[in-house]
């Protein structure tokens, strides 16, 4: 299945930025490879955009571009069942 789903925040800044569109791939058995954008929800921050770090016993460790990202260096890993898909299309806002 595809979502479209509008970047909030600077946390991959520059390469999304606010009001930018990601379209996502959520089909439950996606291969997820370091690199890879991904989209989740958080328990306390709600859905979230970011980049895979690694793999590790507990998830994945995932970080932001902007050095005020609030990622893994904060909550630690995420779970696979958070997560609700992969970007695999970025449409950039256009320049006002």
């Amino acid at each position: 299945m595809l979502r479209f789903i509008k970047v909030t925040g600077e946390s991959l800044s520059p390469d999304y930025q606010e009001g930018d569109y990601v379209m996502v791939v959520t089909f439950p058995f996606l291969s997820l490879n370091r690199g890879d954008i991904i989209v989740f929800c958080h328990p306390v921050y709600g859905m979230m955009i970011k980049k895979i770090a690694h793999e590790d016993p507990e998830g994945f460790y995932v970080v932001g571009n902007h050095p005020n990202s609030i990622d893994s260096r904060q909550f630690g890993s995420i779970n696979r069942r958070d997560i609700l898909g992969k970007v695999i299309w970025h449409i950039k806002k256009p320049n006002s």
